[in-house]
């Protein structure tokens, strides 16, 4: 009997890279300067960067064999590889999944770069663009 591989028990996560942080970092910086030149209740404006690493932290896609999970600020959202009919990026960084009814779902920090990883996770249901054909 063959031992399943660690990627086949354990779902990949790809989430947005914690060295956005620093950039949430820079942006409280600069904010501290309008904070504390202005009137006090624009303390409120350091809740900014709060969110936004929050959403840095959340923010996240993990897939596995069977399914996908697309984690956002307020909840999240597993759909079985098999609903799911394709891939597409538009605007955004982001890919989004095309469901089989035709309605669609933003899969978080899943760019075109880590296509393979998704590829390798969901044992193949995911095309791997970076692939030559022999």
């Amino acid at each position: 009997m063959r031992k399943p591989a660690a990627s086949e028990l354990s779902p990949v996560v790809i989430r947005i890279s914690p060295m956005a942080h620093i950039a949430v970092g820079f942006l409280a910086l600069g904010l501290s300067a309008t904070v504390f030149a202005g009137p006090p209740w624009f303390v409120v404006l350091l809740l900014i960067p709060v969110a936004m690493s929050i959403v840095v932290a959340r923010y996240r896609t993990l897939a596995d064999r069977e399914t996908v999970t697309a984690r956002t600020l307020l909840g999240r959202q597993t759909v079985p590889w098999e609903d799911i009919d394709g891939l597409r990026f538009g605007r955004r960084a982001w890919a989004v999944a095309r469901r089989r009814d035709g309605t669609e779902f933003t899969l978080p920090a899943v760019t075109f770069s880590t296509l393979p990883v998704l590829t390798e996770a969901s044992g193949g249901k995911v095309p791997n663009p970076y692939e030559r054909e022999a």
